[in-house]
């Protein structure tokens, strides 16, 4: 059995490096760390606010910008051009084109009483920007999680204000117009330094165990509304119809009476024209009378008889038997 050679430890010893060398690393290390500890770029979104041992000193605006290096001082990036929002009673889980939407279940944040002691799930979306960078990290702690705290609180009081009809159809915008009036009002209160853009109430429902219940009622309602539709229909059709006839024979007997008025005005006239002719000269007048009164009998009897007021014995004379139409 052959003996292996003993171990050399002078075999494994690391390089030497020279000296100027290493005087030339260190230092050049020292300025790259200098460099990228002092360096730093800001989004065209954002702005830059600098900590000096924790304490604010400034901010810097978007590009490349320094600061003291070695942890001397710090940045914070805040986006204060983009626009953020918050959801509630639902989250995205990938916005797209077909936007999903997460499956828990937020019932804590959607479910809320209304005014009329009934129950609706309201989900919502709020779109805000960072106002002030300075409010917005320094003087509320957790800024944004007191901004939902403050959505939550806002929503509920408007909700409970107003009966679930008003909620669910009608209100929606006039519910939201409101919170966001309220919410940004809070917000100046509290410091936060975000302005409210937009609160759009995403979807409103009523809870799911009383989902069947209230559609039932919707239905009634709908067929309580079509049959006040029918009447209505029916009322506007049979109503001006009878005031038309009503008006027709208003007017027919208004005509009636004018005519009349204007006849036996007329006759009047006639009968005065008449007078006053008769008492220009009333012989004359009253044969004229006479022959016209008499013309417009005669002309009406069948059989006339016309005899001298001298004759005698006239009855032998006339056929009465026979009947003769015009004997004269």
């Amino acid at each position: 059995m052959s003996q292996q050679p003993p171990f050399d430890l002078n075999q494994f010893r690391p390089p030497r490096i020279p000296p100027g060398l290493l005087r030339l690393v260190v230092p050049a290390l020292l300025v790259l760390l200098l460099l990228f500890s002092a360096v730093f770029t800001v989004g065209p979104e954002e702005v830059g606010v600098i900590l000096r041992f924790g304490k604010y000193t400034r901010t810097v605006g978007s590009g490349l910008n320094f600061k003291l290096p070695f942890g001397i001082e710090q940045v914070k990036k805040v986006p204060i051009e983009r626009q953020l929002k918050e959801e509630f009673g639902f989250r995205t889980a990938r916005a797209g084109v077909r936007t999903q939407y997460s499956q828990r279940e937020f019932g804590q944040e959607s479910l809320m009483l209304t005014g009329d002691l009934n129950a609706a799930e309201v989900e919502w979306i709020v779109q805000y920007r960072i106002s002030d960078p300075y409010k917005f990290l320094f003087r509320v702690r957790n800024a944004r999680q007191t901004f939902r705290d403050m959505n939550e609180a806002i929503m509920r009081e408007v909700v409970g204000d107003r009966t679930v009809n008003e909620v669910l159809t009608v209100g929606r915008q006039e519910i939201a117009d409101t919170v966001s009036v309220m919410l940004q009002a809070l917000c100046d209160q509290y410091e936060l330094g975000l302005r409210v853009d937009q609160v759009v109430l995403q979807d409103v429902n009523p809870p799911d165990p009383v989902k069947p219940a209230f559609n039932e009622v919707n239905e009634a309602q709908q067929e309580k509304e079509k049959m006040i539709n029918q009447a209505l229909a029916e009322y506007n059709k049979v109503i001006p119809r009878a005031k038309g006839e009503a008006l027709r024979v208003i007017e027919e007997a208004r005509g009636y009476a004018l005519e009349r008025v204007n006849q036996a005005r007329g006759e009047a006239a006639k009968f005065n024209a008449v007078y006053r002719e008769y008492s220009k000269a009333r012989e004359v007048t009253r044969r004229r009378i006479y022959l016209e009164t008499m013309n417009e009998v005669l002309s009406k009897v069948e059989q006339k008889i016309i005899t001298d007021e001298n004759l005698k014995g006239l009855l032998p004379l006339l056929q009465l038997n026979r009947g003769g139409k015009n004997n004269e």
